[in-house]
């Protein structure tokens, strides 16, 4: 029977002693569990303070990237470029009266938002940044900790976090607080499934679940020769798993519920979803759990699909030390902040759906297209292992793709037209607005002059003569 990679691998950390894990190379699983309990607590109260920051920043540099689209400066006047707006609006927030409606359940209103925000901060701490650095006399990872299934404690996060939303909306006692509790959970279950599909494409290659595991893997693709000058082209898997990459995409902007997939909290008919009746801190919280949320699925997929912290070729190729000490900082916080501005500019661009779009992305198109792409890599690798020619392999599955995206267009269209068609024989006789009494005419229809019109329109000669 063949056991688990994982198994396997947490079992080796387990048998291997404490000091040979603390100094194994490369960075890795193994560099973890070493650090003293000071520089572990010093960890965590950076990320919990670049979060925060990140929150406030998020927020900032929307508004500001939302209004030039829109042809309007934005928040410009607390702080140097408005820079303060955020905080300031943060705290006068948070300093309004907090209002509780009668009949709710206490504990639950209180715990829900908590709820919400905490796995968001957790999901982050698998998060690598950097390579191993000095820190105080001691060898560490930019990286909190890391698992031998690393990646899954972020969809285990994910799937906790919606707790909060859920309650948040049952405790309220309102109709439209239950109904944006109830969305969010049938939108998270419909995208995190396919969110977790996508992942597999990437498992399979890199060999492991570690996201520091991950960003090793694409470290070398391939060597070049240019201008005299040799060296390795990263292997980033948004250009070997492109499909999953756009998967991803779609569904990080379903899980973070926002524009155009913010169904939970749509003003046009939910007043504003689960959190509703939520005021002062307590909705600050939810907020704080939705900007927290997409940096960390930004920064997810920077991990899986970008190379995580490392400079990308044309750097790499210059400069040899890019990926050593301090500097992967600065790559990761670029390609972080492009999907950040991924995110803004959706916002902007794109309307919200309706919700039988949003249920039919999910489950007619995401997962299967999801589930048809995983069976083609696992092919593609298990012939690549046996030394098989992948050229007609390739070449036949571009066809066969071809030939089901016009079937499934064709398929669409008709199937859309013929129920259309039965639509219109269906459709009953318009009511006449006159009949039965009293006149009641629809808002698009012509003036009609009833009695009431014409005592209307005497009484109004009456008072001009």
């Amino acid at each position: 029977m063949n056991v688990p990679t994982t198994h396997l691998l947490a079992d080796a950390l387990a048998a291997t002693p404490r000091t040979e894990q603390c100094t194994g190379k490369p960075y890795g699983l193994g560099s973890f569990g070493c650090d003293p309990w000071w520089l572990v607590g010093a960890k965590a109260l950076v990320i919990f303070v670049f979060l925060l920051l990140t929150v406030l920043l998020s927020v900032w540099f929307e508004r500001r990237v939302i209004g030039r689209m829109q042809l309007r400066p934005g928040p410009n006047r607390a702080g140097p470029f408005g820079l303060l707006q955020s905080l300031l609006d943060g705290i006068k927030g948070a300093t309004k009266e907090d209002i509780v409606p009668r009949g709710v359940d206490k504990v639950v209103f209180f715990l829900a938002p908590v709820m919400a925000a905490a796995p968001a901060l957790v999901s982050f701490s698998i998060i690598p940044f950097g390579g191993i650095v000095s820190i105080g006399g001691h060898k560490t990872p930019l990286q909190l900790t890391d698992l031998p299934v690393a990646v899954l404690l972020v969809l285990a996060m994910s799937s906790m976090g919606v707790y909060g939303f859920v309650l948040a909306g049952w405790s309220s006692m309102s109709p439209y607080s239950l109904l944006g509790g109830m969305r969010s959970s049938a939108q998270v279950i419909s995208y995190e499934i396919a969110m977790g599909l996508s992942f597999v494409a990437v498992f399979l290659f890199a060999g492991s679940l570690s996201t520091s595991e991950i960003v090793n893997a694409q470290a070398h693709g391939g060597t070049y020769h240019f201008l005299g000058m040799t060296g390795h082209l990263p292997s980033w898997y948004v250009v070997l798993l492109f499909p999953s990459f756009v998967i991803y995409l779609f569904t990080m902007m379903g899980e973070s519920g926002r524009i155009p997939f913010d169904l939970p909290e749509g003003e046009g008919e939910l007043v504003a979803g689960y959190h509703t009746e939520y005021s002062s801190l307590k909705f600050l919280m939810f907020y704080l759990a939705e900007y927290i949320n997409m940096a960390t699925l930004s920064a997810l997929c920077t991990t899986l699909f970008l190379g995580g912290y490392r400079a990308p070729w044309p750097i790499t190729g210059i400069w040899s030390g890019a990926n050593s000490g301090w500097w992967p900082i600065l790559w990761f916080l670029i390609k972080l902040w492009m999907f950040i501005f991924f995110f803004v500019w959706v916002r902007a661009s794109l309307p919200r759906v309706r919700y039988d779009q949003l249920m039919r992305l999910g489950w007619k198109v995401l997962i299967p297209v999801s589930l048809g792409w995983i069976l083609f890599v696992s092919a593609v690798r298990a012939l690549r292992n046996e030394k098989h020619d992948m050229r007609p392999v390739m070449l036949g599955a571009a066809v066969l793709i071809v030939i089901l995206l016009v079937v499934s267009a064709i398929w669409e269209r008709a199937s859309g037209s013929g129920k259309a068609g039965a639509a219109e024989e269906a459709a009953e006789p318009e009511p006449d607005p006159m009949a039965g009494g009293f006149p009641v005419p629809p808002l698009d229809a012509p003036h009609y002059h009833g009695a009431g019109d014409a005592r209307a329109d005497k009484s109004a000669e009456a008072t001009r003569a």
